[in-house]
């Protein structure tokens, strides 16, 4: 290289190295979760941001006053460049579709690497205004030791679990139950038999309002009374009289005498760790009713990551977020530290890291069909009114038709402040 030639090409590097840094950035990021996902998600700004030129500071606590921040900081746009947003947030935050970027509109993001469904999911009034980090969903986890101590197979439709439901009270005493549906349980499995029969989401996105009529609840939750009267679940008596005690707390649960849960597919090792030796949980594909029109499986981001609209740099947090997400750097630091990720490109790259039993649940989940679910499904204010209205029917207060129109009425009346 000539003299003339070296001096131009160390311009030319100065100029390039002078470029970048004016576009370099500084950005924050707001997260909650515990130590390990600290660890992980600090590694992976620090590896984004030297990619990109980019600084990038870590704001990050536990769930608990994760919300109260949030709303602070959003009502005096004071939030965070990168902000992790728990999936039913959305509706208080961005009812509209305008309370961050619209992420469509930012070219750094891969968009390709989510399913169309995904996208949807992360959307408000159309507009993407969340990516989902990974995608959770219900499934059912059965115990498989008690129901081959009972010499039956494991069900896979709704007629054959009431069938064994029968042969296991029978030859394992009436102490032996194969399911469970308590409180947030009990609501998702009266969804479910909804959206089997009708193939129709809790919320219409055209009118948001509820899909469903009063009949169409009513047999949902005639459904839960069937599990009640077969002997396939505990009265909600007999479960009030043990107190606030989690499932895989319960010694019935560790002993195989409840045999089964509809939860979600990230929980397996919570459920699974506290049995006995000997015994193995199962994920196993969605029950379905002999008339059901889909599977009807609950698939939701379990958290997006948005960016603040009024970011300074969102062309620089939109790369941030893609390396997270998309690009080895992000990838291989965040690992599974918020679960199975729903990029394609992160889930090729991790390939079958994780265990063994939570990528099968995934897979289930993921495989099964279904309308796309409303965030709304989960506003408090909503699911109190399922679960409260739910232990009355229980509690033979109502009955399935007046439970029904008084869960319709009260989501409505919550709905309707969102128009």
């Amino acid at each position: 290289m000539t003299v003339k030639n070296a001096a131009l090409a160390s311009v030319a590097y100065g100029a390039l190295a002078l470029a970048t840094a004016a576009h370099a950035a500084e950005l924050r990021m707001a997260w909650w979760g515990g130590e390990s996902r600290h660890v992980a998600t600090q590694k992976a700004i620090a590896a984004c941001g030297e990619k990109y030129g980019h600084t990038v500071k870590g704001e990050f606590t536990g769930f608990d006053g994760y919300l109260e921040k949030l709303t602070t900081q959003m009502a005096g746009k004071t939030e965070a460049d990168i902000v992790q947003v728990n999936w039913p947030w959305l509706p208080l935050f961005s009812k509209n579709g305008d309370g961050f970027a619209d992420l469509r509109t930012l070219q750094a993001i891969d968009l390709s690497n989510w399913s169309e469904a995904d996208l949807a999911a992360g959307s408000m009034n159309g507009v993407l205004q969340g990516l989902s980090v990974s995608t959770t969903g219900r499934v059912f986890f059965f115990n498989a030791t008690t129901f081959e101590k009972a010499g039956v197979p494991i069900p896979k439709t709704w007629e054959e679990f009431f069938a064994t439901t029968a042969t296991i009270k029978e030859k394992l005493g009436k102490d032996y139950y194969t399911f469970n549906a308590v409180k947030e349980t009990a609501q998702l499995l009266t969804t479910l038999a909804v959206v089997q029969k009708t193939g129709k989401d809790l919320v219409d996105p055209e009118t948001n309002r509820v899909a469903w009529t009063p009949e169409e609840l009513a047999e949902g939750i005639s459904f839960l009374g069937k599990l009640v009267e077969t002997g396939a679940i505990r009265s909600q008596k007999e479960e009030a009289a043990d107190g606030n005690v989690n499932l895989f707390e319960k010694p019935s649960w560790a002993e195989g005498k409840v045999a089964g849960s509809y939860e979600w597919d990230s929980t397996y090792s919570k459920y699974a760790d506290p049995l006995k030796d000997g015994q193995v949980l199962t994920p196993v594909p969605m029950l379905k009713l002999a008339d059901a029109v889909t599977d009807g499986v609950y698939r939701k981001p379990s958290m997006v990551f948005s960016i603040s609209k009024n970011s300074k740099d969102p062309a620089a947090a939109a790369q941030i977020v893609n390396c997270l997400l998309n690009e080895p750097e992000g990838i291989d630091a965040l690992g599974t530290s918020r679960g199975l990720p729903a990029s394609k490109a992160a889930a090729t790259r991790l390939g079958e890291k994780g265990e063994p039993e939570v990528r099968a649940a995934n897979a289930i989940v993921l495989a099964a069909g279904g309308p796309t679910v409303s965030p709304f499904n989960e506003h408090p204010e909503i699911r109190a009114a399922f679960i409260d209205t739910l232990e009355e029917y229980a509690y033979g207060q109502l009955d399935a038709k007046e439970a029904a129109e008084q869960i319709i009425d009260t989501v409505n009346d919550v709905l309707a402040k969102f128009d």
